[in-house]
């Protein structure tokens, strides 16, 4: 098998692709239809900045009515809230329960755009602690202070439900398409939702879906429905779709829950502080740039390029521009997060530039100097990187959410001694300085090299000098 060279139009290939992979992650990609926006990939003004930045929201909630939790209960619904904010991406968040008091506090930002900052209508983002239930019918009562309540038999509840994702599929006339929440059930809910299909298959009497006292829709049954899959239809776009799915994915909560009191909270760092930091960054990034090119010369202009395809990455990161990917709150500590990872991303082309130019004053040929340089410079920058993800691993293990798969891991070995813990601003950091990290090696390594050698191919790039060797 015989591997191919990398040609001359590599290195237009590798700049087009980090071009177009930077303008999609700043700007995004969205689409006007009249006032209604659909966005496809976020851009950086989708991006939730975190409480040090922007303030938010500080809301208390408390068992309804004159519910008692117990210490188990109040815990039980701690994690729900956290792993409902995690489903929403909002990393930067503080969850914590008083038992005195029967009293969970819940501090988060405010969402991205707001122009009200009305700390009401953010507490909803949360999905009103409603409850999910599958009743017999469409039967409503009124309680005693006269609101309308569901009151058909309950077939299921949201902890019969396994799964909840969001799915694009023919509606029921198979002429459009809608956002359906496609549900696959526990081994008991599958029994339960089996015998009652069973007894309402063929009948006029549908199943009916709520949340807590809302109906969202009232399937008829046509058939006994035995292999444990449901599916909720109703008025969804992409966001609602999939919002309820990831609603009924946090879980049951262990008791019906409202809102005790709320307020807003004031940025940490004062409201100017993201633009300093912004313009500090953008400065350091000049001057870095610079002197990479100076000291460099070719070497260091590709470098430059890939510095800005690894903060693109980083950014793309936190919109969330990756699908198999939840995006992240951005924080201070975040931003100082990409700093740190774009300084070994600069590290590694130093690294790697003054490999070659050591190559080349042993009087190597330029071809020869470039593959040896880059391959002795990778373990250098492979050990400094090691570390970095390691520890960012170590920060979002111990610092997010209790359910999240590095904290799943670390809290069953390191840390199963000293309990869950949840710190938005610690855990931002962690994931901007690993993201940046996997980045450096995509873009200061592997795409480097490529437009390295691709440049080396041409006349005009074959000067020793532009490497920072003596001419041969």
């Amino acid at each position: 098998m015989t591997v191919k060279k990398t040609g001359k139009s590599t290195f237009f290939i590798v700049v087009a692709f980090i071009a177009l992979f930077a303008v999609t992650a700043v700007f995004g990609i969205d689409k006007l239809f009249g006032d209604n926006r659909t966005t496809y990939v976020k851009g950086v003004d989708d991006i939730r900045l975190g409480i040090d930045i922007k303030g938010g929201v500080d809301v208390t909630f408390g068992p309804a009515g004159d519910f008692e939790a117990d210490a188990n209960q109040l815990d039980a619904a701690t994690a729900i809230i956290k792993t409902r904010l995690s489903s929403l991406g909002i990393t930067d968040n503080e969850v914590y329960s008083d038992e005195k008091s029967d009293r969970i506090i819940v501090r988060f930002p405010w969402q991205v755009g707001e122009t009200d900052f009305d700390p009401e209508s953010a507490v909803k983002e949360l999905g009103e602690m409603a409850e999910l239930t599958f009743r017999k019918g469409t039967d409503t009562t009124t309680d005693e202070d006269g609101n309308e309540i569901p009151s058909g038999e309950i077939v299921l509840v949201g902890d019969d439900v396994a799964k909840a994702t969001r799915e694009f599929q023919p509606d029921s006339d198979g002429k459009n398409y809608e956002y359906v929440v496609a549900l696959e059930l526990s081994s008991e809910g599958s029994k339960k939702f089996a015998a009652a299909t069973a007894e309402l298959s063929g009948s006029e009497t549908p199943i009916s879906i709520w949340m807590d006292n809302t109906m969202v829709s009232a399937p008829s049954v046509k058939s006994t429905i035995t292999d444990g899959h449901a599916i909720i239809s109703g008025s969804f776009d992409a966001d609602s779709a999939k919002r309820l799915a990831d609603q009924i994915n946090s879980g049951a909560l262990p008791f019906k829950m409202e809102t005790k009191s709320f307020r807003t909270i004031s940025p940490t760092m004062g409201e100017g502080s993201l633009d300093a930091i912004l313009l500090a960054a953008l400065i350091a990034f000049i001057g870095i740039a610079i002197y990479m090119i100076i000291l460099y010369r070719l070497p260091g202009v590709v470098a430059v390029i890939a510095l800005c395809g690894q903060v693109a990455g980083s950014i793309a990161a936190i919109t969330g521009w990756f699908g198999f990917m939840n995006g992240s709150t951005l924080t201070i500590p975040g931003i100082a997060g990409i700093i740190l990872a774009v300084g070994m991303g600069v590290d590694a082309n130093i690294i790697t530039g003054e490999r070659i130019k050591e190559e080349l004053r042993t009087g190597k040929s330029l071809d020869a100097a470039i593959k040896i340089a880059y391959k002795r410079a990778f373990s250098a920058i492979l050990d400094g990187n090691i570390t970095n993800v390691i520890i960012a691993v170590i920060l979002m293990g111990a610092f997010g959410v209790p359910d999240s798969f590095f904290s799943k891991i670390l809290n069953k070995t390191i840390f199963f001694a000293f309990g869950a813990t949840a710190e938005g601003v610690v855990y931002s950091f962690g994931f901007t300085l690993l993201a940046g990290v996997i980045c450096n090696f995509i873009f200061g390594v592997f795409a480097s090299r490529l437009m390295v050698t691709s440049l080396s191919k041409f006349k005009c790039f074959k000067n020793r000098k532009l490497y920072g060797g003596d001419e041969k």
